[in-house]
C-alpha cells in the first residue's frame, strides 16, 4: 500500500488542516466527561450558582466544538476520499489503456474492470474512514486512558489488564483475515466475467433456450463470492463482539471495584461517573479502531490488486533498429504463439509495398486476425521481424506506429454519440474528410435519411443500425483521417456483393495512397488485390495474384469454385 502516499501528497494541505480540526474536536469530547465529574465532586458541594453556570458553560462550548469540528472534518474527510479516488481510477483508467494486449490477457477484462470498480471502492472506503476516526479513536482512546489513570490509578489499571488480550485478537483475525479478502476479490472477478459474457450474448443465450443454463451458472459464481463474502466477514466481525464482552467485562469490575473505594472513601461519586463516562468513550474508541481494522484489511487486498496494475512493467519496450527500408510492410520468418505451446502462425514472410492492395484469407482460425495484431504490434513476433518503412514495429513509438494505421476490427464498437463524433473520434478531423469518408464507405444515403443526418446520435454500439450499416460507419472512421495504412478485417461481412465493390473502387479511386489489408471470407472481396495471401494452420500455403493462385495453390482454388458455385445456385 505504499504507493498510495503519492496520491496523498498533493492533497496534504487538506489532510492536515482536517487532522488538526478532528484533533481539537477529539479533545474538546474528552474533556466533557472530566468536567462532569468535578462539577459532581467539587462544584455541587459547594453550593455556587456561579460555578455551575460557568462550568456548565464550558460544558456547552466543549460540545459545541466537538459537533460543529467533527462535521466539518467528516466532510473533509469525504472530500479527500473522493478526489483521491478519482485520481486512482484516472490514472488506473489510463494505465489500463495502455496495456498491451499480452498483459490484457493476462490480467483478464473482467479482472481489470473490477479493480477500477469494486477495489478502488475500497480504497476509497478505508481512506475516509481513517481520516474520521484514525486520529479520534487513538486519540480517545489514549486520552480516556490517561485521564482514568490521573483520576484513580488503580481503577484504570483494571480494565487496562484486558488490552493485551484485545490486541491479540486483533493480530489473529488479521492474519486470517486478509488473505480471505483476497480469495473474495478474485471471486468477483469470476463473477463479474460471467456478467459481462451473458450481457454481450444474450441474444445468442435466449436464442439457443440456455437461459436456465446460464442462470445456474451464475447461481453458482454468486454462490461462490457470498460463500467468501460470508466467511471474511465473519471471521472479521469476530473482533466487535469479542472486544465487547472483553470491555464490559472490565467495566463490570470497575463497578464492583469502584463500589468498595465510594464506601471506603478513597474515591468520590464524581468520579466513578467520570469513569463510566470515559469507559464508554474508550469503548467506542476501540470499536472504532476495530471498525478502521476490517476495512484496511479488506483494503489492503484491493491496493495490492490496484497496485499490480498501476505498476505493472511495460513488456512491449521500444528497441533501435538498423534495417535499411526496403518493401513498405515485411514480415520475416514471423512466428507467434498466444500460450507458448503451439505456434498460432509459422514462418510468415512477404512484402508489400507503400500504395499496394493485400488480400488475406483462409479458413476460420487459421491466423488471419493474428497476423493483424503482430502488424500493429499488439503483440511482439516470437520470432522473425514485422517491419513497416524499414523499421522494425518494435523501434517505433507507439503513438507513432498506431498513427499510420486506419483499422476496423471484426468485432469493432460505435458509442452512444453522434455519428460525426463516432467517425471523428476525438481527432478534430476537417469536415471534408469525414464526408468524403462517408461517401467512400457507402454510408452517404442512408446517413442523410436519418432524422438529424450526420448528427444522429446512436445508442450503445449501434444497436440502432443494421449489420451493414454499423460496417459502413466503422469504414468510415478509419478512412477519415486518411491513414497511410488501412487494415479491414473481415469488416465487409455484412455488405451485399454490389456495396463492397462500390467500396473496393472508391477505396482505389479516394485512397489510392494508402496501402489497403483486407482479410476477408469472401473470394470476390480480394481476388483484385494486388497481392493475395492464403493461410492454412498459421501457414502461408498461397501467396501471389488471384489468377496465379487459381493456377498454383488448390486449396485456394477449391475456395473460389465452392463459393462461386454457390453465388451461381443462388442466382438461378
Amino acid at each position: 500500500m505504499k504507493w498510495l502516499y503519492g496520491y496523498f501528497r498533493p492533497l496534504r494541505g487538506r489532510i492536515g488542516l482536517e487532522l488538526f480540526i478532528k484533533t481539537v474536536a477529539t479533545l474538546m469530547d474528552l474533556c466533557i466527561p472530566w468536567i462532569l465529574g468535578h462539577i459532581i465532586d467539587v462544584v455541587i458541594p459547594s453550593r455556587s450558582t456561579g460555578l455551575i453556570a460557568v462550568w456548565g458553560t464550558m460544558m456547552i462550548v466543549c460540545s459545541v466544538v466537538c459537533v460543529t469540528g467533527n462535521i466539518y472534518a467528516n466532510r473533509l474527510a469525504s472530500s479527500i476520499a473522493r478526489d483521491t479516488t478519482e485520481s486512482i481510477r484516472h490514472d488506473l483508467f489510463s494505465k489500463i489503456m495502455a496495456l498491451s494486449s499480452v498483459r490484457t490477457d493476462s490480467f483478464t477484462a473482467a479482472s481489470l474492470v473490477s479493480r477500477i470498480t469494486d477495489d478502488t471502492y475500497n480504497i476509497n472506503n478505508m481512506t475516509g474512514r481513517l481520516l474520521r476516526l484514525g486520529i479520534r479513536a487513538p486519540i480517545l482512546l489514549v486520552g480516556g486512558m490517561a485521564i482514568t489513570l490521573s483520576m484513580d490509578a488503580p481503577l484504570a489499571l483494571v480494565w487496562i489488564a484486558v488490552l493485551p488480550i484485545a490486541i491479540g485478537i486483533f493480530i489473529a483475525v488479521s492474519l486470517r483475515g486478509i488473505p480471505m479478502f483476497s480469495r473474495l476479490q478474485s471471486s468477483v472477478d469470476r463473477m463479474v466475467q460471467v456478467i459481462r459474457e451473458n450481457i454481450s450474448g444474450v441474444r445468442v443465450i435466449k436464442a439457443l433456450s440456455r437461459t436456465e443454463y446460464e442462470k445456474r451458472r451464475f447461481s453458482q459464481i454468486n454462490n461462490e463470492v457470498s460463500a467468501n463474502e460470508e466467511r471474511a466477514n465473519i471471521s472479521m466481525g469476530l473482533t466487535n463482539p469479542a472486544i465487547n464482552m472483553l470491555l464490559n467485562i472490565a467495566l463490570s469490575l470497575v463497578i464492583f471495584v469502584g463500589a468498595y473505594r465510594v464506601n471506603s472513601g478513597r474515591t468520590g461519586v464524581g468520579t466513578i461517573v467520570a469513569f463510566t463516562s470515559y469507559f464508554a468513550v474508550i469503548l467506542n474508541a476501540v470499536l472504532g479502531i476495530t471498525r478502521i481494522f476490517v476495512t484496511v484489511s479488506r483494503a489492503a487486498a484491493s491496493a495490492k490488486r490496484v497496485g499490480e496494475v498501476l505498476y505493472d512493467e511495460a513488456d512491449l519496450l521500444r528497441e533501435e533498429s538498423d534495417e535499411t527500408a526496403r518493401a513498405f510492410v515485411r514480415f520475416r520468418d514471423v512466428g507467434f504463439s498466444y500460450n507458448k505451446n503451439r505456434e498460432n502462425l509459422s514462418d510468415i514472410s512477404f512484402e508489400l509495398n507503400r500504395g499496394e492492395t493485400l488480400g488475406i484469407i483462409g479458413p476460420t482460425g487459421s491466423g488471419k486476425t493474428t497476423l493483424i495484431n503482430l502488424l500493429m504490434r499488439f503483440y511482439d513476433a516470437d520470432r522473425g521481424a514485422v517491419l513497416i518503412d524499414g523499421r522494425d514495429v518494435r523501434t517505433y513509438d507507439s503513438g507513432e506506429l498506431r498513427g499510420k494505421f486506419g483499422v476496423v476490427f471484426q468485432n469493432d464498437m460505435l458509442f452512444a454519440d453522434s455519428i460525426r463524433s463516432n467517425i471523428d473520434f476525438g481527432r478534430n478531423l476537417p469536415e471534408e474528410d469525414i464526408n468524403l469518408a462517408l461517401e467512400c464507405a457507402q454510408a452517404t444515403d442512408f446517413v442523410s435519411r436519418l432524422p438529424k443526418g450526420i448528427d444522429t446520435v446512436l445508442n450503445p454500439k449501434g444497436n440502432d443500425l443494421s449489420g451493414g450499416q454499423k460496417q459502413r460507419l466503422l469504414i468510415a472512421r478509419a478512412l477519415a483521417a486518411k491513414p497511410e495504412i488501412l487494415v479491414l478485417d473481415d469488416s465487409s461481412s455484412a455488405l451485399d456483393y454490389g456495396t463492397d465493390a462500390a467500396l473496393r473502387e472508391a477505396l482505389r479511386t479516394s485512397y489510392a495512397g494508402s496501402t489497403v489489408i483486407t482479410v476477408a471470407q469472401r473470394i470476390s472481396s480480394v481476388k483484385d488485390m494486388d497481392k493475395i495471401i492464403f493461410l492454412d494452420n498459421g501457414k502461408i500455403v498461397g501467396l501471389g495474384t488471384h489468377d496465379r493462385l487459381m493456377e498454383s495453390c488448390e486449396m485456394y482454388r477449391e475456395t473460389a469454385e465452392l463459393q462461386m458455385g454457390r453465388d451461381i445456385n443462388a442466382a438461378e
